[in-house]
């Protein structure tokens, strides 16, 4: 075998050579998955009260005053929406912090365009009462996916759906969004496959790291007709880190030019659909995400507490056993093995098995839980794709537990205080 040292000078100096620069390769990589043109900044969300897709169309002796018709006019729309009282035109003026142009078209003598009135919040709630006032949810981290060609997109790239969500006006919404930048290291964290897992350390981490409760999911689902024509969006809205359906409707943009507006409005139509949810209870943050505070629902509680008391008299009967006693003549007399616990009593036992998907995950726990002796089961840990763990109220030894279990065709593995279960 030939050493670096044997060869040819040329020969050292190129594999040398090739090593520099496929670790620059290397380097330049793991710099390219985080680098690049990627984040968009989320706008600051502002408590004023937002009306938006107000029509107009006016003419006039110039296209000028033609849209300051059309602004007025707009304001006094807008005002009506909110179901305000009414007021003078040049009052509901003075209650308007800015004009939004959605879209718009001038022309010598007409104005014609979609307009969004923002009222200033402190100056219009005298006339408004409590609008707007309804307590809003918990922080909820929003991860928009895009469909679009077979492949799913979040943050990896910028994209239209990424600038719609970060462009939207939430303040005025009573769901409190949380949206990532999704630039450096979010591109990496936060990818469509996170929304796909179960596992609750998972998300507990994520959500921890952005500050969020619970997690919406607005898919966007592109299909393009062909270069230029028109675009079918299938939009769904999801919850939760067992993605729980919500809602899911369709919208078209006649060519690529008004995919933005179709975007903007289907972010509108989500935000609707999350508040609908927020009031009749559908979103509220899920308790098992909320990992570190230990508090247990107090019925396993009390389980775990009897288990720990009929540990402590098991130990202290051991104990009895193998002190020497008169008739045993100093001998020690073993401990009985695998001895029931006693009469009209349980025991807690931790029995672990592999749980490939959530199917599997409730037909074994299902089986469990109609085991002859069984008296309640405890989900400690659900991992999807991995291992779970139940806790098993028995009332009967370990030994007794594993031969139920082998009589329910699960194979048995028993250790001292758990029993791993397999098919």
């Amino acid at each position: 075998m030939r050493t670096l040292s044997s060869l040819p000078r040329r020969s050292r100096i190129a594999l040398v050579a090739s090593g520099l620069a496929l670790a620059g390769g290397a380097g330049w990589l793991a710099s390219a998955q985080v680098g690049g043109e990627r984040g968009i900044a989320a706008v600051a969300a502002s408590r004023d009260i937002q009306v938006s897709d107000i029509e107009v169309d006016v003419k006039a002796d110039t296209g000028v005053e033609a849209r300051e018709e059309a602004w007025a006019e707009a304001q006094v729309k807008a005002w009506e929406k909110l179901d305000g009282p009414s007021l003078p035109a040049s009052r509901i003026s003075g209650l308007v912090s800015a004009i939004v142009v959605q879209r718009e078209r001038l022309g010598p003598k007409r104005y014609v365009a979609t307009l969004g009135v923002i009222f200033d919040r402190q100056r219009a709630a005298p006339f408004l009462g409590d609008e707007g006032r309804a307590m809003r949810s918990a922080p909820m981290l929003v991860l928009p996916v895009t469909v679009s060609g077979g492949t799913q997109l979040m943050y990896e790239q910028r994209n239209p759906w990424q600038r719609a969500w970060a462009e939207f006006q939430a303040g005025q919404s009573r769901v409190n969004y949380v949206r990532p930048q999704g630039s450096g290291g979010e591109s990496l964290l936060l990818t469509f496959g996170q929304t796909t897992r179960r596992s609750r350390v998972w998300w507990s981490n994520i959500l921890d790291e952005f500050g969020a409760a619970d997690v919406l999911i607005p898919i966007a689902n592109l299909r393009y007709s062909y270069p230029g024509g028109p675009i079918k969006g299938t939009f769904t809205a999801r919850h939760g880190p067992d993605s729980v359906f919500l809602d899911s409707f369709t919208l078209t943009a006649d060519s690529p030019e008004q995919l933005p507006a179709m975007l903007e409005q289907a972010v509108r139509r989500f935000d609707a659909t999350f508040q609908v949810a927020l009031a009749d209870g559908t979103i509220q943050p899920d308790p098992t995400l909320n990992v570190k505070t230990g508090d247990l629902n107090p019925a396993i509680q009390r389980l775990v507490d009897l288990g720990r008391r009929l540990l402590v008299q098991d130990e202290q009967r051991e104990q009895a056993a193998l002190a020497p006693t008169a008739e045993s003549d100093g001998a020690i007399s073993a401990a009985p093995i695998n001895r029931p616990p006693p009469e009209g009593s349980v025991a807690l036992y931790t029995v672990q098995f592999a749980s490939p998907d959530a199917a599997a995950f409730g037909a074994i726990l299902a089986d469990v839980r109609g085991t002859p002796g069984v008296r309640s089961t405890g989900v400690r840990s659900t991992a999807i794709g991995g291992t779970s763990v139940v806790t098993v109220s028995y009332s009967g030894s370990i030994g007794q537990l594993a031969e139920a279990l082998r009589a329910r065709s699960f194979t048995v593995q028993q250790g001292a205080t758990a029993i791993l279960i397999s098919r």
